[in-house]
């Protein structure tokens, strides 16, 4: 059968056992189903792949060849085609494990099956087969169901009923699964009955079953019922049933040896919405304090499944209403709603009231479910029922009056609305009022004599609630209109400051209120007075400005001073804003120095430097009088100052509005100031190094007007601004610039107008046109701080420095003449001494007679 094997040579190592084993068992399948054995080797030498072979042990046959993994003729001729077609093979699943399997086991392939292996090992142990029994039982599993219903209605019950036997030979047990194939959507299990008794839900169905949505009904004779209750569209379908047999395997294993699958029959599930039917029965009139009733009918295919919610509505708003479980809402001693039938709800309204009357209807939502799986089906509102309530409406008579009616513009107005003889007014009713306003008419021709319409200002409810008109509403919120119930029956409306668009005819609207049967207020009655105009001659008012000086600017640095006052008529308690403005000239451009606004909010205009704005000051000094200040007046200031005032009227919580402005005469600020003046000591010099003086006197400093003074030289005259000499600032302090010149120049004050410039030892360098530049500083009597005005130029003094040639060249001529004798001889003097002394030879050497050079040299 194999192949001999070459002797191993003997190791010495640890021993192995060899150990084969196969599928625990005895096996029992039924016929017709597959069949895998197991086999796999352990604990072996040799080569890492092993062979395996299968044979049969039976008692009559005895032992037959199945297949080998090593020989592929190894199998029996009865068994050689079965192993062509592939019903018998085997197939490697490791080196050392394979499986035998069967496609379609016959009841002749009950055996032993027995898996051998060959011997790898180098020494012989351990086991070398294994068997295992397999039992082939007939196919005798029968699944019978019957057909469901095939129209269900929503929310009706499907009982689902499958018979699943088999003929007991031996220990096997039964299943069965209920399944549901919609279109689209793969079979779904909805509950199965185990071999061990025990209930599996589906992944959708757990939640149902617990709630009771899912019963079982198993009856003898392996009749297996399932109740599907409170269908709903997802519900129908095709429902399928499958039974299973099984076996309990060795290690507690349950074993599926044959199943069975079978249709039992589509199911549609009928909606609730198509038949159900809700009738609301009938129209009615009644008096006051009747009984009203009204029933309404409910029908529907499967009623008796359903659990329905009523509502009865008044005009679309509910009035009453009963829950699915029967509990009441919204009822009330005098209002009930009750069950008296199968599908029949009642409404019972006890003393009925004027608000009772209107259109009833009767609501219904069917709902399908139980268990706490509730879902609306349906929902259905029945035809209109008319319930009329004859009724006696109170009286009263209404009218208007005037208690202040204004004169003018701004004058408070108030109109009352008096309400008498009321009659048939029930306990618990109440007034409100609505005030009502309409333009007068235009002149003839005018669009607004066609085109008037009646403006909401605002009204009072039964609770005294007050609800604004669009175009008043600003005006009540702030105040300026008030809406009072001075009396239970007298009602007023007050403008505290009337306006001209207020002129027009006015009427008051009251309302009687009557308690409703929800327990709030509803109209009984309303009557409305005829118009009443308030109407007066409007006079513009006219305002008048007045400027007065009050301190006067003399000179330079002084405070100038103005006031305004205003004359006003014909507008009452009005604000002011204030512009103060100036000009150069009468045709010059006008700026704008200060400006307060009716909130007393100053700001400041262009026309002055942003230094200089703490000496300004605008102040409201007297209810119709304002003050302007300008302390420390420059050059620049002087011109033409008024004011520019506006009166301006405000209602509470609005925006101030302009009614009037006018400007005040002119007031003018001119006052002088003289240039600096020179007086010069010595204007024309016939001599050098002598002392030039130069006074400058500008006008007479003060405690609040201080100088700064500079001094420049221009070599040519009427040249350019010159060379700066020496300055000397508003608190004393002299600067001098750097001099070339061996002449100097020194400043001082000689008394309190008058600064001098001295130069000592002139030279003709120092001739040319002397001016100075005088820079006036003021000192604001309010801040304490200095402000610098316009510069000031003297004019120009010429000096001129005489030259004398020879008093200039004598002196410069013996110096030099001096000099020239002394150089020469001391010149003679140092040529004598040199070649006396270093020229002289003292050694007389003659010379040669035979008259050749002598070859020595000195």
């Amino acid at each position: 059968m194999f192949a001999a094997l070459s002797p191993m040579p003997i190791q010495t190592s640890v021993s192995h056992a060899r150990v084969v084993s196969v599928s625990p068992g005895p096996l029992l399948r039924v016929e017709g189903q597959p069949v895998s054995l197991r086999c796999d080797v352990t604990d072996y030498e040799g080569p890492r792949e092993q062979d395996f072979d299968w044979t049969m042990q039976q008692a009559e046959a005895g032992s037959i060849q199945v297949i080998s993994t090593f020989d592929p003729k190894y199998s029996d001729l009865s068994l050689s085609d079965r192993v062509a077609s592939g019903d018998l093979s085997v197939v490697r699943l490791g080196d050392s494990v394979v499986e035998l399997r069967i496609q379609e086991v016959r009841s002749s392939d009950s055996a032993t099956y027995l898996c051998s292996t060959p011997s790898t090992d180098s020494v012989f142990s351990g086991n070398y087969n294994a068997g295992v029994a397999l039992k082939v039982i007939a196919n005798t599993l029968k699944v019978a169901p019957e057909a469901p219903e095939p129209v269900v209605p929503e929310g009706g019950d499907i009982t689902l009923s499958c018979n699943v036997t088999r003929h007991f030979t031996d220990p096997t047990y039964l299943s069965v699964t209920w399944s549901l194939r919609r279109p689209g959507i793969p079979l779904v299990d909805i509950l199965t009955i185990g071999p061990d008794g025990d209930v599996v839900t589906g992944s959708g169905s757990a939640q149902r079953y617990a709630d009771g949505g899912l019963r079982l009904a198993i009856r003898r004779g392996g009749a297996f019922g399932l109740v599907v209750a409170g269908v709903t569209q997802a519900d129908a379908g095709m429902y399928v049933c499958t039974g299973r047999e099984w076996i309990h395997e060795e290690g507690g294993q349950w074993k599926n040896i044959v199943g069975k699958t079978v249709e039992m029959g589509a199911v549609a599930v009928t909606p609730t919405a198509r038949s159900l039917s809700v009738v609301a029965m009938s129209n009615t009139t009644l008096n006051m304090d009747d009984t009203l009733t009204l029933t309404c009918l409910v029908s529907a295919g499967n009623l008796a499944s359903l659990a329905l919610e009523v509502t009865w509505l008044v005009d679309g708003r509910t009035a009453v209403s009963q829950d699915r479980d029967g509990v009441v809402s919204n009822g009330s001693p005098s209002v009930g709603l009750e069950r008296t039938g199968p599908g029949e709800f009642r409404l019972v309204v006890r003393g009925v009231r004027g608000s009772d009357k209107g259109m009833y209807s009767c609501r219904v939502r069917a709902w399908v479910g139980g268990g706490g799986r509730w879902y609306q089906a349906a929902e259905k509102t029945s035809n209109p029922v008319q319930v009329l309530v004859t009724q006696i409406k109170p009286n009263f008579a209404v009218t208007l009056t005037s208690s202040s009616t204004p004169q003018v513009t701004g004058d408070p107005t108030e109109l009352a609305c008096h309400v008498t003889n009321i009659t048939h007014f029930l306990a618990g009713g109440r007034l409100g009022v609505t005030w009502e306003y309409t333009p007068l008419p235009g002149p003839p021709g005018d669009r607004l004599t066609t085109t008037q319409t009646t403006l909401p200002i605002g009204s009072l409810d039964a609770h005294g609630n007050l609800k604004s008109g669009t175009l008043y509403r600003d005006r009540l919120e702030s105040g300026a209109i008030v809406l009072t119930r001075v009396e239970p029956d007298t009602f007023k409306l007050r403008f505290l400051r009337t306006q001209d668009v207020d002129m027009g005819a006015y009427a008051c609207s009251v309302t009687a209120w009557t308690p409703s049967r929800q327990g709030g207020m509803e109209e009984a009655a309303e009557f409305l007075t005829p118009p009443l105009t308030i109407r007066w001659e409007p006079k513009r008012p006219s305002l008048t400005a007045v400027a007065q000086r009050v301190r006067e600017a003399v000179a330079g640095g002084a405070t100038f001073e103005m006031s305004c006052t205003i004359s006003l008529v014909h507008l009452q308690d009005p604000g002011y804003s204030v512009l103060v403005q100036t000009q150069d000239s009468v045709d010059s451009a006008t700026r704008t120095v200060l400006s307060l606004s009716p909130d007393s909010v100053l700001q400041h205009g262009g026309a002055t430097d942003p230094n200089r704005r703490d000496s300004l000051v605008l102040t409201k000094t007297g209810p119709a009088e304002f003050r302007f200040r300008l302390a420390g007046v420059q050059q620049a200031d002087r011109g033409f100052y008024w004011c520019d005032i506006t009166a301006w009227t405000k209602q509470p919580g609005q925006a101030w509005t302009k009614a009037v402005s006018a400007k005040s005469n002119k007031v003018q600020i001119n006052f002088q100031e003289t240039g600096p003046l020179f007086a010069v000591a010595i204007p024309i010099l016939n001599k050098p190094n002598e002392v030039v003086l130069i006074e400058f006197s500008p006008l007479p400093p003060s405690d609040d007007l201080s100088y700064e003074v500079r001094w420049y030289l221009t070599r040519l005259r009427g040249g350019n601004k010159g060379t700066l000499l020496a300055s000397v600032d508003r608190f004393g302090l002299v600067k001098k610039e750097a001099r070339n010149a061996s002449s100097d120049v020194s400043l001082e004050r000689t008394d309190t107008h008058t600064y001098a410039l001295n130069i000592h030892a002139t030279q003709d360098s120092d001739s040319g046109e002397y001016h100075c530049q005088a820079t006036p500083w003021y000192l604001s009597a309010s801040t304490g701080a200095w402000t610098h005005g316009a510069e000031l130029t003297s004019t120009r003094v010429f000096l001129t420095v005489r030259f004398p040639m020879w008093d200039s060249l004598k002196l410069p001529l013996l110096y030099g003449s001096v000099a020239s004798v002394s150089v020469g001889l001391f010149s003679l003097l140092l040529g004598f001494i040199c070649a006396h002394c270093c020229c002289r030879n003292t050694t007389h050497t003659p010379r040669s007679r035979n008259k050749l050079m002598d070859l020595e040299m000195d």
